[in-house]
């Protein structure tokens, strides 16, 4: 039995329930993952992910030295640029119109890969001004590498072109929850699921996406009672332990959810006294449902009229009901209307600002929580300070010793929204810095998103591998993973908790907020300006500067959160942090209805393209794949599938394993086939892990008009039998890493 050298506690680097790890460490290298039994998130459980996925660190194809492009280092822009010569060191599974033909990377040190960005920034800055200037943080850095990537973006560059992936997962619950009650995370903790009478899980592949949030919910069920309904169009594994299941058509949620409460305004099972005290729009919203019968809302969505009736009694009448989402709530062009709909119900019902009540949205990745917190969006600074309102943007000013007036009040753009401004002129964006994304898999329809990547005049890429993005940079800056930096992450439940450094970084890689502190001194010098305080002694200072404007962390230290973490609001540092939000009232004041109305999803089923593509995780992968699929965790699951109903595949020929083509009006990809009634009649799933059967190949790039999230849960596809030589070579699939 290997003994440790030591065990070092910190925070799983994948979803957002924030579990508690022990590193087991030999020789500078983690051998084995363990959990406490006394953690308050996870209670010593952990999924496949958390316990075995964190090999990717020590991955052959991680980067650790910095990279340029030839052409940069030897200071010749006529040997040509990125998008027009032959790559001699990427190799990606993507197919090949989607990859750049780029002219060769060249190792070199850090002084020439900082100063050779530096100087391009700053030559954009100067000829095209912010406008030109975007940035991209990272939902899997810690939140002191966030915080100051946005502030060297707004206190420099002076631009809120500052988004992440937040955009492409919650933006439509974050938007909601602000026009509605002022706040945009969860009211409450996942634990309190325990306390529930009645909760809905609706949009939300729980035990694959959350698995540990998902026994939770089944302690509640088995052990404490409750009743589950789950509201999705797949027969999700917690079907099987649920009261009810409405598998709705996707995209139909609005009428789903407006005719519960058309029952529960009919039949008289509204709190009035919550109403009355706490809320206003009521009388507006009560004249917009009239039209939103159960029979109407059967005729659109295929849950049978009484069976919305039966979901809608048991969530009126609990003592204490909860409702849980995920992306298949907010990831559509209608999806801010989507979460409006489900906070309407629990206005209605009072189920709100109690424990074992409350609105929770499942947050995806380990720290997109953390990263919205710290201002990395275009309309808010830390603390969802809106960025065009004077009283906010003087407070920055001042902690980042900016002169007054100095910081742009204007709203940025969207993750969405700059690269489809990625172009010459005026207002293009013309620079691009991406700390751990990876547009190249996570935008939607991605033959437009790589026309937008190839307009850009310069990209940075910040990361630990390759990815399909990285391939289109000029500059590749190697960072680190989460086992080689100390910091904090914030969790769906709003638990500020610690992540600490098992070892050294590897190589010369080095750690996200230093890459930038020294960057940003590089172009403050060669702007000739010295404002913001860019010299930090370890990542704790930075995290005590942003809360000391952004009261929800100021009373959050390194030293509270060395063993439990805190659940902010933490105003203060004697105050024990706010499980439960909204007891007594709403930041916004009084709660909001909003009166809505159905609006189809953008691309329905047709003759043409019969079937309706829906998107999301498997329990074995995470996001873009960067980390599981260079990890142990790709020979669990190696390849790209797409579900498919038993009575569909019947109808076309298609057997289990076959190789099928699945087509959208924006692209194909050829993937086997699982023939499943974990799917619904006429719906196919493709997950989207996988570059060589990218599913935002073909999903519509249609936005949510508030929220710009892109409609990744719904589009109209064909799927067709392909040939077996039309596949990814499988030598490649069963190959651990992706490239």
């Amino acid at each position: 039995m290997i003994k440790p050298d030591r065990i070092v506690t910190t925070t799983c680097p994948y979803c957002g329930v924030g579990c508690n790890l022990q590193l087991h460490v030999k020789d500078e290298h983690i051998f084995k993952v363990t959990s406490p039994f006394d953690s308050p998130v996870n209670h010593g459980n952990l999924c496949v992910k958390g316990r075995f996925g964190y090999d990717y660190v020590y991955h052959p194809k991680r980067v650790t030295t910095p990279l340029v492009r030839r052409y940069l280092l030897e200071g010749n822009q006529e040997l040509g640029n990125r998008h027009d010569a032959p790559n001699l060191g990427y190799q990606s599974r993507m197919p090949d119109h989607l990859i750049p033909t780029s002219w060769d990377w060249v190792e070199t040190d850090w002084d020439t890969a900082l100063n050779i960005t530096a100087d391009k920034l700053t030559e954009i800055y100067k000829r095209d001004g912010s406008d030109a200037m975007a940035v991209y943080a990272c939902a899997k850095a810690t939140n002191e590498d966030n915080y100051l990537l946005q502030k060297m973006y707004r206190a420099i560059f002076r631009t809120n072109n500052v988004d992440h992936c937040t955009r492409l997962c919650h933006a439509g619950s974050v938007v909601a929850l602000q026009q509605a009650t002022g706040s945009s995370a969860m009211s409450n903790t996942a634990s309190q699921v325990i306390q529930n009478d009645v909760f809905i899980v609706t949009g939300s592949n729980t035990s694959e996406n959350h698995p540990i949030i998902a026994l939770q919910m089944k302690e509640a069920v088995r052990q404490h009672g409750a009743k589950m309904i789950v509201i999705d169009p797949r027969r999700i594994e917690l079907v099987d332990f649920a009261e009810m299941w409405l598998p709705l058509k996707p995209g139909t949620n609005v009428p789903l959810f407006t005719a519960m409460a058309y029952v529960i305004v009919e039949e008289n099972l509204v709190n009035h006294d919550f109403i009355d005290d706490r809320t206003e729009g009521y009388t507006e919203f009560l004249a917009t449902l009239e039209e939103f019968t159960p029979e109407y809302a059967e005729g659109i969505t295929g849950v049978p009229a009484e069976d919305i009736r039966k979901a809608a009694r048991l969530y009126a009448n609990a003592n204490k009901a909860a409702i849980y989402w995920g992306m298949g709530i907010s990831q559509l062009s209608h999806g801010t209307a989507s979460a409006l709909a489900l906070i309407n119900l629990a206005f209605l019902t009072g189920h709100i600002g109690r424990e074992g009540t409350g609105l929770n949205p499942l947050r995806g990745q380990n720290n997109v929580q953390g990263a919205s917190d710290m201002g990395c969006m275009p309309f808010h600074y830390p603390g969802y300070m809106r960025v065009d309102n004077d009283e906010n943007a003087a407070k920055w000013e001042k902690t980042w010793n900016i002169e007054s007036g100095g910081l742009s009040r204007k709203l940025g753009l969207t993750t969405t929204e700059i690269l489809s401004n990625a172009h010459a002129g005026a207002g293009g964006i013309r620079a691009l810095y991406i700390m751990g994304e990876n547009p190249m898999m996570s935008e939607p329809n991605l033959n437009e998103t790589r026309k937008h990547m190839e307009q850009l005049e310069f990209l940075v890429s910040q990361d630990i591998f390759m990815n399909e993005s990285a391939a289109f940079a000029d500059v590749f800056l190697p960072a680190t993973p989460f086992a080689e930096k100390d910091g904090t992450f914030s969790n769906t439940d709003r638990r500020v908790q610690r992540v600490r450094a098992a070892h050294a970084p590897r190589g010369q890689a080095r750690v996200d907020w230093q890459i930038i502190c020294d960057l940003a001194q590089r172009i403050e010098s060669k702007l000739g300006v010295v404002s913001a305080y860019w010299k930090y002694s370890n990542s704790e200072e930075i995290l005590r500067e942003m809360g000391s404007v952004n009261s929800d962390y100021a009373g959050i230290t390194y030293d509270r959160i060395d063993k439990l973490g805190l659940i902010y609001p933490v105003p203060s540092m004697d105050h024990p942090g706010t499980p439960t939000l909204f007891t007594e009232s709403f930041p916004r004041g009084r709660g909001k209805f909003h009166p809505l109305e159905y609006i189809p999803v953008m691309e329905e089923a047709d003759d043409e393209y019969p079937f309706i593509l829906t998107t999301g995780r498997v329990l074995e992968h995470w996001h873009g794949g960067s980390m599981t699929r260079n990890s142990v965790l790709n020979e669990a699951y190696p390849e790209a599938r797409v579900e498919m109903h038993p009575a569909d595949a019947e109808i076309h020929g298609i057997r289990n394993d076959d190789p099928v083509t699945v087509r959208s009006r924006r692209g194909e990809v050829v993937l086997r086939t699982t023939v499943t009634e974990k799917t619904s009649v006429g719906v196919v799933f493709i997950p989207f892990h996988f570059a060589e059967a990218a599913a935002n190949i073909l999903t519509n790039d249609a936005l949510d008009p508030q929220a710009k999230i892109p409609e990744f849960k719904a589009c109209a596809v064909q799927v067709f039998p392909a040939r077996k030589k039309d596949l990814p070579n499988p030598d490649a699939i069963v190959n651990r890493g992706r490239y």
